[in-house]
């Protein structure tokens, strides 16, 4: 047909798009690293990603939009390194408490960053429910692996279960009633519960 776009065209322009997304997301870390939730202004990401406003709206309606999406990056590139270096452990407890505790650690290194993920993952905006089920998709697999081979009636509730107590255990750490060492305390405990009679 006379004038339908190549494929290399739009390949191109799925490339550029895709790095244009890529830029928008990377801003919107960069100013939460720096000030949390509410530094994370959407002026502000358009500006930084070189974007104009209009675009930034047409691909990520809010801030919790682009912060859903930077978290299920951090969640992706997590399960990446899960891959290269699985779970240790000789157990699907002590596996599962080292995936828990290395997920948390490689968020507590940016603190104010994390805080704003998970207002943007516990915020009541309906239309982010499809970035949020990425996310827990994601990190459902991850603890998935590391409960591989126990001996449980109902993996996918344990699985579930233990994605509530990490985001129970995340949530009091960002609100400062939990300190580092007690969150991965707490974590550990919450596997061993679920998973150490039965491993």
């Amino acid at each position: 047909m006379a004038g339908a776009p190549n494929a290399d065209t739009k390949s191109e322009r799925d490339l550029e798009t895709a790095a244009r997304r890529a830029r928008m997301v990377a801003a919107a870390v960069e100013l939460a690293v720096n000030g949390g939730y509410e530094a994370v202004q959407m002026r502000d990401v358009a500006a930084r990603a070189e974007v104009a406003l209009g675009t930034l709206y047409r691909h990520y309606p809010s801030k919790d939009h682009l912060l859903l999406a930077a978290l299920a990056e951090q969640a992706d590139a997590l399960r990446e390194r899960m891959a290269q270096r699985p779970p240790e452990g000789a157990d699907a407890a002590t596996r599962t408490a080292d995936v828990l505790h290395r997920a948390t650690r490689a968020l507590a290194r940016r603190p104010d960053l994390t805080a704003a993920l998970v207002i943007a993952l516990t915020s009541p905006e309906s239309d982010t429910a499809s970035y949020k089920h990425d996310v827990e998709t994601i990190l459902r697999a991850i603890i998935t692996t590391a409960v591989a081979g126990a001996n449980i009636t109902d993996p996918d509730g344990v699985v579930r279960t233990l994605g509530y107590v990490w985001l129970a255990v995340l949530s009091a750490w960002v609100g400062g009633t939990l300190d580092t060492e007690q969150m991965d305390l707490d974590l550990t405990t919450a596997a061993r519960l679920l998973l150490g009679a039965s491993s």
